[in-house]
């Protein structure tokens, strides 16, 4: 935080719960842009209410940078963007919504804006400096060291350095005719040249005096005044005549670049400005504000300024109040340099606000926060949200659904793929120190930079040359997304204090003795937190490391580990620890009903737009973990007789690469026939795509930044040749014989996981689509366009679960378990909202394939029984009913009165209700309220 920058809330502020989750039922995710717009939207309605769901749950809605696909890109937070809609279209699906007693969950984005020209307030920055009014909004040091850059923004968006694109002719002087604006353009990129020098420039091409004049006078201001306006629009009406616009092309050729003298003047011109412009690989290393993760186009915002906070959240706060908006998802939590001050101010709002909503207004005020949390780690209590967006939970029900005694067999085969197929935690620690160095370096040097300052200000003394080794030790070594020591709101940093000091430990071994003691120093600064506000120094610093750590622990994890390591892929999943195979019952238990104590409303997901794979996918990549002894023997063969390496289609890909590809290929091989033609070529297409990603995200023998054209070529080709059944019979016939047999048990899997998710204390979030079989790959291919006219035929033409399940390669059984679940949520929202959560003892030779538990209220019962490993069930090909009776007992509660099932099915004995010839989901509802 830089001098100036205001706390949001003062220290020893009452911490509120939170108030509106209690009113969400059940949401589902809806993905705009990409051909969805709000009045696609408002003809999904009834579909969506007809399958149980109380809440849309929206994506950014907010204007984005023209053509983006997912809107995280705000360019303005002050209206609907007009490609969805605008506001009369939102008005329109919110009216939609009331009608079938629904309401709207919105995603906010308060960490970050797009660093484009479309952005008023960025564009202010670049035109002015740091006179402009925003010039504060924005996370930028303009205090750097390097003196080239101090005072001024660095823009590294160009494709080569600045004297090539010059000489090349790639950055010209432009005038746009709507803004009056003079901009130096470069592909699509628009840089502002500061007004205040515009004299400069028009007497050059002989302007009229008068205009001339008003920008002398905006000049002397030096900064954004009131005669700046009528000095554009008066620049607006020269430049529409014929003399002005002969004079501006005349401007135009005096800086062309291709010439000596034009570039000497054109980089005269550049000198001038309030910024510096880079290529693009100088970012990692040069960049003096702070981006999103290592996304140059997306600008971190200090929303924790009041100023800022009014001017981000001013129109959907009035949206709420206007009882068009009911409830908020913040994304990015964890990006904010104060997270638990930032909640509880948007808390206080909400809260103020919602006396004064319409009457016709759903209740409202529920905030979810998109945070990851790892092993041990709890959502601070500071924060008075309703909970997380469910990525602690995807993890938990993905966990409870593996096999632990597969690791030994996985383990084996992972470690036949090379020295690269290593443990877990050292691929992460190597992935986090090749991002300092390569990636993050700048923000690395301004966190030292800041130590430094801050430790030659305590009576200890000035850093040494020891320091930077021993700071980065320490990053590599820190496991948590972040503390919150900056968060002068909250006071219990006893987690911040214990990561550190496990890491601190753990970078012992790593440094010479004089480095341990500068660890030491840095930890203990990085954790004061004394009674009254610590220096400014060290505040900075405190958030500085925050500000790194962050997106440290995602890119080293999630987008670079993950797909290094490869032993099992339905783990790698956002907000999950790769290396915990398998999750005891007991402690799936515990989790639920830590979050029925602490978040009962809480959002429950199993799919997200930033999956690594479909929910379904997953599930049936975890029976793996059943089979490990023999996919293992199947994997060695497919490495033996498949010549991935040293073929005539090049170099091919590694143990690693290849092993990876055979998950991808085992989790979504489709349910129905694939065929030929189109459809194969389809299929194809989406693996190669998701290879691509796989192998540049790794970055071991490929990236993003430097491609090898050569691996990446062999790789597609052997995708491709293992995909042609003119070339690879054998082991498609293996492929598609292994997957015909694992599929209805990962089809089990599915219906337990989305069982589990409806049922369990929180809210379950659907994502679009995932009411059917869900088999997608990360983005873009889980963004792609759902066929929402399918699933609502599907819907129209409901029967029983039993006929549902007889064809249950369609997907139909997996909607009709939601719907009817939904429905009965719906009915009965007490049970749910505030119903208790027991976990049911089970005995019998097959105990371990099922999850049983109760949920009570006021009278009313639930019981849930799930399949959990349900290979050695026995499972029906065809219908997913038993070949046998399990030996399952539950040990309930005495409950004399009959049970209702409902699936639709005749309950069987209610203490073994596992039988064969059915399948193996129970959900029985039993009524004390009636004799």
């Amino acid at each position: 935080m830089r001098a100036g920058a205001s706390i949001a809330c003062a220290r020893g502020v009452a911490v509120n719960s939170g108030a509106g989750g209690a009113s969400v039922r059940a949401t589902l995710r809806l993905q705009f842009r990409g051909g969805m717009t709000l009045d696609g939207a408002r003809a999904l309605v009834p579909q969506f209410a007809r399958l149980g769901i109380s809440h849309l749950y929206a994506s950014p809605l907010f204007a984005a940078s023209p053509g983006s696909t997912h809107g995280y890109d705000t360019i303005a937070h002050d209206r609907i963007d007009p490609e969805l809609g605008g506001e009369a279209a939102l008005i329109r699906l919110t009216d939609r919504l009331h009608a079938h007693g629904m309401g709207l969950i919105l995603d906010i984005v308060p960490n970050h804006m797009a660093a484009n020209a479309d952005n008023a307030w960025w564009l202010d920055v670049l035109a002015w400096g740091r006179a402009s009014d925003h010039a504060t909004w924005f996370d930028i040091n303009w205090h750097v060291s390097d003196p080239e850059l101090h005072g001024r923004v660095l823009l590294p968006f160009l494709d080569r350095p600045v004297e090539d694109a010059m000489a090349a002719g790639l950055l010209s002087v432009r005038h746009d005719g709507g803004s009056g604006l003079f901009f130096v353009q470069h592909h699509d990129h628009r840089f502002p040249l500061c007004p205040a020098g515009y004299a400069a420039l028009l007497v050059g091409v002989g302007a009229p005096g008068p205009l001339l004049a008003a920008w002398t006078r905006v000049a002397m201001r030096a900064g954004p005044c009131a005669e700046a306006g009528a000095a554009l629009a008066a620049l607006r009406q020269w430049a529409a005549t014929r003399d002005g616009d002969q004079a501006l092309q005349q401007l135009a050729a005096l800086h062309d670049g291709t010439s000596p003298s034009g570039r000497a003047r054109l980089a005269a011109l550049l000198g001038r400005q309030h910024w510096r412009l880079a290529c693009w690989r100088e970012a990692a290393t040069r960049i003096n504000w702070r981006r999103f993760f290592d996304i140059t186009g997306l600008v971190g915002v200090c929303v924790e300024r009041s100023e800022v906070f009014e001017a981000v959240h001013a129109y959907v706060l009035s949206l709420y109040r206007r009882g068009v908006v009911d409830g908020l998802r913040v994304d990015h939590i964890d990006g904010l340099a104060a997270p638990a001050a930032y909640c509880q101010r948007l808390r206080e709002r909400l809260d103020a606000l919602t006396p004064f909503r319409p009457g016709h207004a759903m209740p409202g005020g529920a905030v979810y926060v998109e945070k990851i949390l790892v092993a041990g780690e709890n959502l601070p209590a500071a924060w008075p949200v309703d909970g997380t967006t469910g990525y602690d939970f995807m993890d938990q029900v993905g966990a409870v659904l593996h096999d632990g005694a597969g690791a030994v067999a996985l383990d084996r085969l992972w470690a036949t793929c090379g020295p690269d197929a290593q443990p877990l935690d050292p691929i992460v620690k190597t992935a986090r120190a090749q991002l300092i160095e390569q990636t993050f370096c700048a923000g690395f040097t301004h966190l030292a930079a800041l130590l430094d300052r801050a430790l030659c200000d305590t009576a200890e003394g000035c850093a040494t040359h020891e320091m930077h080794d021993g700071l980065r030790n320490l990053l590599v070594q820190f496991q948590p997304y972040r503390t919150y020591f900056a968060d002068e709101v909250i006071q219990d940093h006893q987690a911040g204090t214990a990561a550190l000091r496990r890491a601190e430990r753990a970078a012992f071994p790593f440094l010479a003795a004089g480095q341990c003691a500068m660890v030491a120093r840095m930890a203990r600064l990085l954790e004061s937190c004394p009674d009254q506000a610590p220096p400014v120094g060290v505040r900075h610093a405190q958030l500085a490391f925050e500000h790194l750590t962050a997106p440290l622990a995602a890119k080293s994890l999630e987008d670079t580990a993950f797909y290094r390591y490869g032993r099992l892929l339905s783990r790698n999943e956002v907000g999950s620890d790769p290396q915990v195979l398998a999750l005891p019952v007991a402690a799936f238990h515990d989790a639920c009903a830590a979050r029925a104590a602490r978040f009962p409303h809480a959002l429950l997901a199993t799919a997200t737009h930033d999956h690594k794979r479909g929910e379904d996918a997953r599930a049936r990549l975890a029976v793996l973990s059943e089979v490990a002894v023999e996919w293992e023997g199947l994997v060695q063969g497919w490495f033996a007789h498949n010549g991935a390496a040293g073929g005539a289609d090049g170099p091919g890909p590694d143990r690693i690469d290849e092993l990876m590809l055979y998950q991808a290929l085992v989790g979504v091989w489709p349910l129905l026939a694939l065929g030929e033609g189109t459809a194969r070529d389809r299929f194809c297409q989406r693996i190669t795509q998701w290879q691509t990603k796989a192998l540049r995200e790794a970055g071991r023998h490929t990236g993003w930044t430097r491609p090898d054209a050569a691996y990446e070529t062999a790789c597609a080709r052997f995708a491709e040749r293992l995909l042609d059944p003119g070339r690879s019979a054998a082991f498609l016939h293996q492929l598609e014989g292994f997957v015909a047999r694992i599929a209805p048990a990962g089809a089990l899997n599915g219906l337990a996981q989305t069982l589990l998710r409806l049922c369990v204390p929180g809210v379950p979030d659907l994502y679009q689509g995932c009411d059917l079989w869900d088999f997608s790959l990360v983005d873009p291919d889980n963004r792609s366009p759902v066929d929402f006219a399918h699933r609502d035929a599907l819907l129209e033409q409901a029967t029983s679960f039993a006929a549902a399940a007889a064809v249950w390669r369609t997907g139909r059984v997996k909607q009709d378990l939601i719907r009817r679940i939904l429905s009965f949520r719906q009915h009965y929202p007490g049970l749910f909202a505030s119903g208790s959560y027991t976990p049911v003892d089970i005995a019998g030779a097959d105990q371990a394939h099922a999850i049983a538990f109760l949920r009570q209220h006021d009278g009313m019962s639930l019981l849930v029984l799930a399949p959990r490993l349900p290979l050695g069930l026995g499972v029906g090909a065809d219908t997913l009913a038993l070949d046998h009776t399990p030996d399952i007992t539950l040990r309930l509660p005495s409950l004399p009165g009959p049970w209702h099932s409902l699936l639709g099915d005749v309950p069987p004995c209610v203490d073994r209700p596992f039988m064969r010839g059915g399948v193996p989901v129970a959900c029985l509802v039993h009524d004390a309220r009636i004799p």
